[in-house]
């Protein structure tokens, strides 16, 4: 390893003719590609596609949706999942309303230290990839709910915020949990957390990469670290 390091350090520092001359020749390799004829290669990306996506759509049919589903305490009507399966981690009791949309790269997760925490989604709710919904009593979704990539809805921290206690693995105290209530039509942009206790009101908008520390009112734009409303809706 050591070797395979110094011959790259030699060769970048291109001190010696050799040096410069395999820098070109690891470059041009690297840059390397055959000529692109448009028909051909456009007939066999439209052929990759349509393997990819038959198969895409058959393993989420026939594997991912009724596995998850296991997790689910009713029918679910309309679930799509986007990518595969979401992970679930811990004491958690899902339901959903119809058509609801959820990225494979979603994470559920429920407070093991409380009794039966509740995840509980509406119908026509998108809910984005990478998102993160943590559960320690109720999260709460109503209809046409919308949530970006990168959301992170924390109902609770996971550690104590003592660090004696942090050290020994304890779980969260009590009161650092807290319900989360999204009403109808809330939209969250990319990258928004929302923290334990709060509830963002029906039709409200919340901008990119803020944090919700408190209640929202229905029909408004809100923004900021904290969230703060910025104006009305119409």
């Amino acid at each position: 390893m050591s070797a395979t390091l110094s011959l790259k350090a030699w060769v970048k520092r291109g001190e010696h003719p050799a040096a410069r001359l395999a820098f070109r020749v690891a470059k041009a390799v690297r840059s390397a590609r055959v000529p692109v004829i448009r028909p051909l290669h456009q007939a066999l990306y439209a052929l990759h596609k349509g393997v990819t996506g038959a198969w895409s759509n058959a393993t989420r049919i026939l594997w991912w949706t009724p596995m998850f589903l296991s997790r689910v305490e009713n029918e679910a009507p309309g679930l799509y999942l986007e990518g595969g399966m979401p992970l679930v981690l811990g004491p958690l009791s899902i339901r959903l309303g119809r058509d609801v949309r959820l990225s494979a790269t979603t994470t559920l997760t429920g407070r093991s230290a409380s009794a039966a925490p509740l995840l509980e989604v509406g119908s026509n709710v998108d809910i984005g990839w990478q998102t993160t919904i943590a559960v320690g009593t109720r999260v709460v979704m109503g209809d046409n709910v919308r949530l970006a990539g990168r959301c992170f809805l924390a109902g609770y921290p996971g550690h104590p915020l003592e660090a004696e206690r942090r050290a020994a693995g304890l779980p969260c105290d009590a009161a650092q949990i807290g319900d989360i209530i999204l009403e109808d039509d809330v939209w969250l942009a990319s990258g928004v957390t929302v923290l334990a206790g709060v509830r963002i009101g029906r039709g409200t908008v919340v901008g990119t990469g803020s944090v919700v520390t408190r209640d929202l009112p229905p029909d408004v734009i809100a923004a900021g670290c904290p969230a703060r409303v910025i104006r009305e809706i119409g």
